[in-house]
């Protein structure tokens, strides 16, 4: 319980705590569980609990790592929501004048050239680590290429068609006449402030080798990759996915649609409205010649 807090506003401090032992983190953290993705929610704990002391010392964020220093000030950010704090503590960021970086132009288009170097041997990558994982992470990897998710996204759905699978209520998920994975529906997972994902086309036969597949982990496929001096490299299929598409006539409103981006376009939001049966039939047509290239 929090102790030595002279006001209290739902059962949250309503100034500036001067202890953070005054902190209630498992009340912390069953809030934050209930309000973000797991994953999420997982950074949030981990980088407030470490960094609860710059709530009190402002400016030393600054000195954080470029690395970290978004995640930890958002993560901060939420822990001032939580102790109701919010708008002292956005008025000390201002003050010390902190912010949140935004990826500047020349960032980005260094990006690019780093994608664009990468990206041509990307392919060759799946075919290398094929025998250094198993079936089940093999086809992930697939599907990780296929969707164009985020990997912890790909990995929450690949575990989730699995499980409902085995539960007999994959259509619950998987909208048979679409043949769509209906991420919406499960908004804790995949609806977020900044980074969603709405549907994804699969394909029965993908889909038919997932459901048979046994659950992955983050963890154990990148530690096999490691014991077999292989890099990491799944974050870069979405890239890929997302490139390729544009390539081959998708347009990027569609490929932002499949990726859970929706731009700030009055038209794009108020009167843009694709007919997905339509959409479907031209990325598994794109996606196809993508197959052909990989098993050539």
């Amino acid at each position: 319980m929090l102790r030595g807090c002279p006001s209290l506003v739902g059962g949250r401090p309503a100034k500036p705590l001067n202890n953070i032992d005054q902190i209630d983190w498992l009340q912390f953290k069953t809030w934050i569980y209930n309000k973000y993705s797991d994953t999420w929610a997982v950074s949030i704990y981990c980088y407030a609990k470490k960094y609860s002391y710059l709530l009190s010392n402002v400016g030393n964020i600054e000195n954080l790592p470029s690395t970290i220093k978004n995640n930890v000030t958002k993560s901060l950010i939420i822990l001032s929501k939580f102790l109701g704090i919010h708008q002292q503590f956005k008025q000390r960021l201002l003050d010390y004048g902190v912010k949140l970086h935004r990826q500047d132009s020349f960032t980005s288009f260094l990006r690019i050239l780093n994608t664009n170097s990468n990206n041509n041997d990307i392919l060759k990558w799946l075919q290398d680590v094929k025998p250094i994982l198993n079936d089940s992470e093999n086809i992930f990897l697939r599907f990780c290429l296929y969707s164009g998710l985020r990997k912890s996204e790909a990995i929450i759905s690949f575990n989730r068609i699995i499980e409902l699978y085995n539960k007999g209520l994959l259509n619950e998920y998987y909208d048979n006449d679409l043949n769509c994975l209906l991420h919406f529906k499960y908004p804790k997972d995949f609806i977020r402030k900044t980074k969603n994902c709405f549907i994804s086309f699969i394909s029965e036969e993908l889909l038919k080798q997932i459901r048979n597949s046994k659950p992955v982990s983050y963890d154990a496929i990148s530690r096999r990759l490691y014991r077999n001096n292989a890099k990491c490299r799944i974050n870069e299929l979405r890239d890929y996915f997302g490139t390729y598409l544009l390539q081959h006539g998708i347009l990027e409103a569609e490929i932002n649609l499949c990726q859970g981006r929706i731009p700030p376009s009055i038209f794009i939001k108020h009167y843009w409205s694709p007919k997905l049966s339509e959409l479907r039939d031209r990325i598994f047509k794109a996606l196809k010649d993508l197959e052909q290239s990989i098993n050539n």
